[in-house]
This record gives C-alpha cells, sequence and structure tokens, in this order.
C-alpha cells in the first residue's frame, strides 16, 4: 500500500524546459554577430571615406629653372657639343726612337714650333756620307773639266785624235751628271734629318700628349708598340657648338641668325654667337641637318667637347635682352593671388604645399621668382579650385 500511495511527481520530465548552458550560447551568438556587423561597418565607412575624402587631383607640373630674357624669344633651342673646327693629331714623317718632346697638355704653340725629336744619329751619318762624296765627286769635276779643256785644245793642232775628245767629254758629262746624283742624295739625307724634327702645323694648343720619350714613332703606327701621332693640336680660335636640328625647324635659321649658346658646365653663363654654317646635308637615321655655330667672343673657359645648348634668337631680339645673366622663373599660370600675396602650389611627392613667393619682372609666359622657390623645385602649372595644402595629387 505504502508503494501504491509513493509521490512520483519528481520524477516527471518536463520537455519544455531549457537545456543546461542554452542561455551562454546564445549569448556569444549575439556578441559575435555585433561585433561581425561593427566591423563590416567600419570597414565600408574606412573605404567610403578614402574614395571621397582624399581623392587625388589630377594636375600638371612645371619645374622651376634659370631663363635668360633671350630664351624667352628664342624661336629654336638645340643641343650640341663644342667642337675645334682646326684640329690635327701631329705626328712623324719618319720612323724612330722619340728623344724629346717640348709639350705638355694645355700648352700654347706657335706654327712651325719644334715641339718634338726623334733620334737622328744614322740619318746624321748619312748627310755626312753624302756631302763628303759630293766632295770627291766635285774633285773629279774640276780633273774631268781641266782635262776635256786641254784635249779640246788639242785636237785643232792635230795633237789627238777626235776619239780622245769624245771620251773626255764624255768623261766630264758622266762627272757632271754624278755632281747631280750626289746633291739629290745631299737633299735627301737634309729632308730625313728634318723629318726627324716634328713641328707644330698652326697656332694651337696642346689637348692630348700621344707618345712619350722613349717609345718608338712611326708614321702610320706599323706595329702595336709604336705610335703614330705625338699629341693633337686643336685652334681654340676656331671652336664651335655643332648642333643637330630637326629637318622639320630647319627653316627657321638662316645664316648670321643671332644665338645664345649656354654651356652645360656654366649654367649662370651665356655667350653670343651666330649661325656659322648649315651643313648641306641630313642625316637620315635621326632626320637631323648639322648647324655650326660660332662664338662672337672667344673664352677660354670654353674647351673642345663640352656640351653645349643653342637658343636660336629671332629677328625681334634686342641687344639688350643678349647675354644677360639668367634668372629663376616658372610659368606666370602657376602663379595666383591670395589675401594680397602671390602663391603657388609646391609639389612634394603626392601632395601639394601652399607656399607664398616674391615676384619680379615678367618675360612673355614666365615670371621671374624672387624669393621662396629654388631652382630644380616643381610647382603646379595650373591651380584647380578644389586644390588646398595637403591635398592628393596626380601628376599629368
Amino acid at each position: 500500500m505504502e508503494v501504491k500511495n509513493a509521490d512520483l511527481s519528481s520524477l516527471k520530465i518536463n520537455r519544455n524546459a531549457p537545456e543546461p548552458g542554452s542561455n551562454n550560447t546564445k549569448n556569444i551568438l549575439k556578441y559575435s554577430v555585433i561585433t561581425l556587423v561593427v566591423i563590416v561597418v567600419l570597414i565600408f565607412l574606412y573605404n567610403v571615406n578614402k574614395f571621397f575624402g582624399s581623392k587625388e587631383i589630377e594636375v600638371g607640373s612645371a619645374t622651376v629653372s634659370l631663363m635668360s630674357q633671350a630664351q624667352t624669344s628664342g624661336v629654336l633651342t638645340a643641343n650640341g657639343y663644342v667642337v675645334a673646327q682646326r684640329k690635327a693629331a701631329v705626328a712623324s714623317k719618319g720612323t724612330g726612337r722619340l728623344v724629346y718632346l717640348g709639350v705638355v697638355e694645355g700648352d700654347k704653340v706657335q706654327k712651325d714650333q719644334i715641339i718634338a725629336r726623334l733620334e737622328d744619329n744614322d740619318i746624321k751619318a748619312q748627310l755626312e756620307q753624302a756631302r763628303a762624296n759630293q766632295k770627291v765627286i766635285q774633285a773629279e769635276l774640276k780633273n774631268a773639266t781641266n782635262n776635256y779643256n786641254r784635249i779640246k785644245s788639242l785636237v785643232q793642232s792635230k795633237a789627238v785624235t777626235q776619239a780622245e775628245l769624245d771620251a773626255a767629254e764624255a768623261r766630264y758629262l758622266s762627272v757632271q751628271a754624278q755632281i747631280e746624283v750626289a746633291k739629290a742624295q745631299v737633299n735627301s739625307a737634309e729632308v730625313a734629318l728634318d723629318n726627324t724634327l716634328i713641328r707644330a702645323p698652326f697656332n694651337g694648343t696642346v689637348l692630348t700628349k700621344n707618345a712619350d720619350v722613349g717609345e718608338i714613332v712611326a708614321p702610320f703606327a706599323a706595329s702595336a708598340s709604336s705610335k703614330a701621332a705625338v699629341v693633337t693640336l686643336a685652334d681654340m680660335m676656331s671652336l664651335q657648338v655643332e648642333a643637330d636640328v630637326s629637318e622639320s625647324n630647319l627653316e627657321r635659321i638662316a645664316m648670321n641668325q643671332d644665338c645664345e649658346i649656354a654651356i652645360d658646365a656654366y649654367g649662370d653663363k651665356r655667350y653670343q654667337g651666330y649661325v656659322a654654317k648649315i651643313v648641306p646635308t641630313a642625316d637620315r637615321s635621326k632626320a637631323t641637318v648639322m648647324v655650326k655655330v660660332g662664338f662672337k667672343n672667344y673664352d677660354v673657359k670654353v674647351l673642345p667637347e663640352m656640351s653645349a645648348k643653342v637658343i636660336f634668337l629671332g629677328a625681334d631680339t634686342k641687344p639688350s635682352e643678349q647675354n644677360v645673366k639668367p634668372i629663376l622663373t616658372v610659368p606666370s599660370s602657376a602663379l595666383f593671388n591670395k589675401n594680397g600675396e602671390v602663391h603657388v602650389f609646391k609639389l612634394l611627392g603626392e601632395e601639394v604645399k601652399e607656399v607664398v613667393v616674391t615676384t619680379g619682372k615678367k618675360m612673355n609666359s614666365f615670371t621671374e621668382i624672387l624669393s621662396g622657390l629654388t631652382e630644380g623645385d616643381k610647382v603646379v602649372s595650373e591651380p584647380v579650385p578644389d586644390l588646398k595644402s595637403g591635398s592628393k595629387v596626380k601628376i599629368k
């Protein structure tokens, strides 16, 4: 009976009751979803800000550079090199060992000045031998002349035969011919001796020294151990700039046209020049024509093979604008006014910085910069309204 009336309600399973630990799992899932949504939103906002907030602005660029007044009125610019129009590799006519060299690089020489000498002992001996031989034959000539005159006088008295006279005359003529041969041998030896002296062919300056004392010098450098030229000379008064001009621009150039020459080695120096010659042939590989530009005034600082830039000036260029020291300039389009001051946007990598500058005179489409910028700086050539300091830019 007691078993029958026992309370078994505590053993009943409630199927609607929550499973143990289910609340914690739901909370973890809920927070994970929230975190993921927040991360996605942040990434979206970052990309939106990057796209709309720092969009690159496309701009043009210009370089702050030195420019002369003549440059702004030039009709054409060409690059070239300084070349001596009178240049020679001075060599010997004979072959021998160099025993004297009287010049070094940079020395100035005069025409016919002896600058080197070859060993000449053997040639001097040949010359002495030729002169001695000439004296012997001259003595024979005197004897033959006397003998011929004596026999010729005896022929009239019938003391000698005609055959003896003919023999005496033949010997006289033969010795005379030998005299001429002896003179030629002396002249040949003298010329050979003179060929051991190497002279300057014109007034000039020694550019290079190609041989040293003790080396063998030959006219055509017959062997690898011999030298052909002793020195290389150039007439510095014949220096000209040889520049290649495109065929399409050739019509802008005329003989004796004024030019301005800028030597790359001397950036702030300008030289007055003129078109000396337009070479009447074209280079088919480059489609250019060589133009030779002469210097109006020679400067000792200008040397052969220096690189140069030639500005061909227009006919309306004033003489006062030529040979003027270049000034720092930028295109006038790069400048803008703000709060009563002149500004430019200076390029710093992929950003720009607004800079205040002080300007000077204007030259056509360029303006002089007195302060605020230095040579080589890059600036925005034409600022746009949306541009400001720190703006991201892209160069066109």
